[in-house]
């Protein structure tokens, strides 16, 4: 049924649908989603990923990549009702994509492989998902595919995800023959002959009559255990009407008690009509979700979606384009027009919104206003991030924002520069840029090595945004790993040391004169100094009599903390050391705070020289969660890490593994494990201090 959007620009609130498309990557949503837009008339041409010709996949890097890499969001229209559809990432990189727009959607269609069944990043998009109360039904797609099974993919949702699946079709034909399904709550069969953009309907094959009957008693049955109107009517008829069956699968959808289960191919356009229906019959509108919760002045407060409350909305998503900055908004209540302004809760400051935009992936139309359920783009915000509420300036109003992942950082990380220094900033405002748009992106100045240092989830996730700068600015970046920081400590010191410092060359001289003492600092707290304890000193002076005055002392102690800036091994810095002055001596003339501290620096650089020394490296407390059918191959390779296994746990099916881990191992583990694991590998890594590294690191093959 393909219907004009442009007709129901004011659909009522009941007749909208905002849904977002999951599914692990390769299990067809875009493909999906190309389909759904052409069958509703909002394209004339079937897109395909393989040929970079889809709408949502716009972006030059999704296109060569043939994977969705950001979230995209078009509308469409279809039976008299409006659907804001985002299609999402399917990669494990983009995750935190996935999540802020499941933040801002009333439903979804979970999409699965006939053939795979439920994949890790489905089962991850799922959680999420449950996180944030999205009712969802459920495609089974590439049902023509050669292994594809209907009934194998249900159970392996109903034994992964743990929901009450309730299957709705039956499928006419298997992989290649598959030309169409029967519907169970009406009876009817549904065929999408070869060749051709429409469905024909008719009665229920004589061949599969009996199978359907089997199976629309077994959808009866599930549903009726599950919803006491159903129950009520199925005790005493015996069976439910199609009414009934098509209410009650509605209540339990929105209820998240059931998972309505549709199957078909969307490459070969069977299955898309009934889908569009389902999304239509039985995931909710704006004005079937609860109110939106938020807070203020210590209060809480609940907006219901009604276009005529206080405005309330909040933002999902920045895009910085050619033609200036889009802030993406879901609109929970209240009314918004061009040139009105806006309160950002956050920031406090108050915004005009320049233009309102329908989005059409990477097109736009114009909008007068936007009003509660709408999903639009604005351009004119300054300030805005995601995760901002926008209000009424009369009736201030914080929405809880989408939950950000903290990347691994420092794991999953790598260090950027420009080519040119004339680029340099160029390359910081850029990055700053990225950052507005990808809040799971983090950029930091690694305060020892002076690196720019890019952090996100993931080595594709970092390979995307670079690639990205690139693109977009123009700019040469490189990009490398980067650069661990070493330390250097005493394992055995030395004892009177005595160093003379004398300098006479005209005019003041100076003079100093100490007994050193150098041994190492064990399991003594950082003296704080900034760096989280990792450069540990102490400092004590045991002569008497005044024979150094106490502001030399204090002077010598400045001096050696000079000297550990850089160490004997490899100039790395140093701590664990604790020096002791056993002696001195002045010049009344000569001696000076400049003298002692000299003598200071000079004395503890001999010293280290003299003292048996070891490098030491990072280390980070690893957790990783792992299938329980994978524990043998993640332990082999964090041994081969140089990873020190402190425990595990079983749990439900998976064991999680704690560690000790050089951090210049981990680079590149993100990757590895998910390899190891087929994509079910999670892990967290936190600092540790540092420990001995081996002996080669010590002889030079380490770079500081």
């Amino acid at each position: 049924m393909r219907t004009d959007l442009h007709r129901h620009l004011d659909t009522p609130l009941a007749a909208v649908r905002n849904l977002g498309i999951l599914a692990h990557v390769d299990a067809g949503k875009t493909t999906l989603t190309e389909r759904i837009l052409y069958l509703t008339g909002t394209t004339h041409k079937r897109g395909e990923v393989h040929d970079g010709t889809t709408v949502t996949d716009f972006d030059p890097q999704e296109r060569d990549r043939g994977i969705t890499i950001f979230a995209a969001a078009v509308s469409c229209a279809w039976d008299a009702h409006r659907i804001n559809l985002i299609d999402t990432p399917g990669h494990v990189d983009f995750s935190d994509e996935v999540a802020r727009s499941l933040r801002v959607l009333d439903g979804a269609v979970a999409v699965f492989d006939a053939v795979a069944g439920v994949e890790p990043q489905s089962e991850a998009v799922w959680r999420q998902a449950d996180r944030y109360g999205v009712p969802r039904i459920a495609f089974v797609n590439k049902l023509d595919r050669a292994g594809a099974d209907l009934d194998t993919a249900v159970e392996s949702i109903r034994e992964r995800l743990h929901p009450a699946p309730l299957v709705v079709q039956l499928p006419i034909g298997s992989e290649a023959g598959f030309t169409g399904v029967v519907d169970l709550p009406r009876m009817r069969s549904l065929v999408w002959p070869e060749g051709r953009d429409t469905v024909e309907e008719g009665p229920v094959p004589e061949a599969l009559r009996d199978a359907a009957e089997g199976r629309r008693r077994q959808l009866e049955e599930a549903v009726a255990e599950l919803h006491p109107g159903a129950l009520e009517e199925f005790c005493a008829e015996g069976t439910l009407s199609a009414r009934t069956l098509t209410a009650a699968l509605r209540d339990l959808t929105r209820s998240d008690d059931g998972v309505v289960v549709l199957c078909g191919s969307a490459y070969r356009n069977r299955g898309i009509e009934p889908l569009l229906d389902a999304v239509v019959a039985y995931l909710p509108s704006p004005r079937d979700v609860p109110a939106v919760r938020g807070t203020w002045d210590g209060g809480e407060q609940e907006r219901f979606a009604d276009p005529a409350a206080p405005f309330a909305a909040l933002v999902f998503k920045v895009n910085g384009t050619a033609t200036g900055r889009l802030t993406y908004l879901r609109v929970y209540s209240g009314t918004i027009g061009k040139g009105e302004t806006v309160w950002d809760s956050g920031t406090g400051r108050t915004e005009r919104i320049g233009r309102i935009l329908r989005v059409q992936a990477d097109h736009h139309a114009p909008l007068e206003r936007a009003v509660a359920g709408d999903i639009v783009a604005v351009v004119g915000l300054k300030s805005a991030r995601a995760g901002s509420t926008l209000c009424a300036p009369g009736a201030p109003l914080v929405l809880e924002p989408p939950t950000v992942a903290d990347p691994v950082v420092s794991v999953v990380s790598v260090a950027v520069e420009a080519v040119g220094s004339a680029e340099a900033e160029l390359l910081v405002s850029a990055l700053t840029r990225l950052v507005e748009e990808d809040p799971s992106l983090v950029v930091r100045t690694d305060p020892e090595t002076g690196q720019l240092v890019l952090s996100g989830m993931g080595e594709l996730h970092l390979e995307v945004a670079v690639e990205k700068i690139r693109l977009a600015q123009g700019l040469d970046v490189r990009v490398g790993r980067p650069r661990v920081a070493y330390r250097e400590t005493v394992v055995r010191g030395v004892s009177g040391l005595v160093h003379r410092h004398v300098k006479q060359d005209g005019g003041a001289g100076e003079f100093a004169h100490v007994v050193l003492d150098v041994e190492p600092l064990e399991d003594v707290p950082g003296d704080g100094d900034g760096d989280g304890g990792a450069t540990r000193f102490a400092f004590r002076s045991t002569v008497v009599g005044g024979r150094v005055p106490q502001e030399y002392v204090r002077a010598l102690e400045a001096g050696c903390r000079d000297a550990l800036a850089d160490g004997p091994l490899g100039g790395h810095p140093v701590t664990g050391v604790r020096v002791v002055l056993t002696d001195g001596a002045t010049h009344p003339k000569d001696s000076s705070e400049r003298a002692f501290r000299t003598a200071g620096r000079f004395a503890l650089r001999e010293a280290l020289r003299a003292c048996a020394m070891v490098l030491l490296e990072p280390v980070a407390d690893v957790t990783v969660t792992v299938p329980d059918d994978a524990v043998g191959g993640v332990l082999g390779d964090l041994a081969a890490r140089r990873g020190q296994v402190s425990g595990s746990v079983a749990r439900a099916g998976v064991v999680v593994i704690t560690a000790t881990v050089p951090l210049v191992e981990l680079f590149g583990y993100a990757t590895r494990l998910r390899s190891r694991t087929r994509g079910r590998g999670v892990f967290t890594a936190r600092p540790a201090g540092y420990a001995p590294a081996p002996s080669t690191a010590a002889s030079g093959t380490v770079t500081r």
